[in-house]
């Protein structure tokens, strides 16, 4: 009996002495988004775009969902500890923006561009874009916003290089549901279909 004893106590300090299991990050994305047609049209709207992968530096080029407490210190950029996007960050944005861009025209990269100039002999645009901020964005423990600042660039693709044709800066909010990692991403994704739609606009508006 004593033998049997000492060897369930054996057991029970292992199973204590066993560490949890770790809790690993959710994943979030920016859900269905569009959902494409079965049949395509014939022709696009407007003339064929190049969308260059998207440039981001620091914190902003990974896949942490990050947010800031504008109430306690705006210069503090945090990662929500157990939240992950499921891709970095610019090529989820560069991912639902081209989607959004590709409804009214064909939306190329780069190597499909030099396709295009092969066999059509034209050089469509080149669509540039810096992220410099995408975070979650709290102005008080209870209200926040999803806040997307860029700067997007239009270069005119010549034979000579690329040659500068506009450039632009926009900041866009969108305020959240919730003061929470799913209300962060939320907001974080309409701001990006926000960011798509101010971008067409101002495409068409270019010569």
């Amino acid at each position: 009996m004593m033998r049997a004893t000492l060897i369930a106590l054996v057991i029970l300090l292992g199973a204590c002495a066993t560490p949890d299991k770790p809790v690993r990050p959710s994943l979030y994305d920016f859900g269905a988004g569009i959902i494409a047609p079965s049949v395509q049209p014939a022709q696009h709207a407007l003339a064929p775009l190049v969308f260059a992968d998207i440039a981001a530096s620091g914190a902003l080029d990974g896949s942490m969902v990050l947010y800031r407490l504008a109430y306690a210190d705006a210069h503090q950029l945090r990662p929500y500890a157990l939240a992950r996007w499921s891709a970095p960050a610019p090529q989820l944005v560069h991912q639902r923006l081209r989607q959004m861009l590709a409804r009214d025209r064909a939306v190329l990269d780069l190597s499909e561009s030099a396709a295009l100039a092969r066999t059509s002999g034209s050089m469509p645009k080149v669509l540039r874009m810096d992220l410099e901020e995408f975070s979650h964005w709290f102005e008080s423990p209870g209200e926040s916003w999803g806040v997307l600042r860029r700067r997007v660039t239009v270069m005119d693709n010549t034979p000579a290089g690329e040659k500068l044709l506009a450039q632009r800066s926009v900041v866009i909010r969108q305020r959240a549901a919730t003061p929470d990692v799913s209300g962060g991403v939320r907001a974080l994704a309409e701001a990006t279909d926000a960011a798509a739609l101010d971008i067409g606009q101002w495409l068409r508006q270019l010569p």
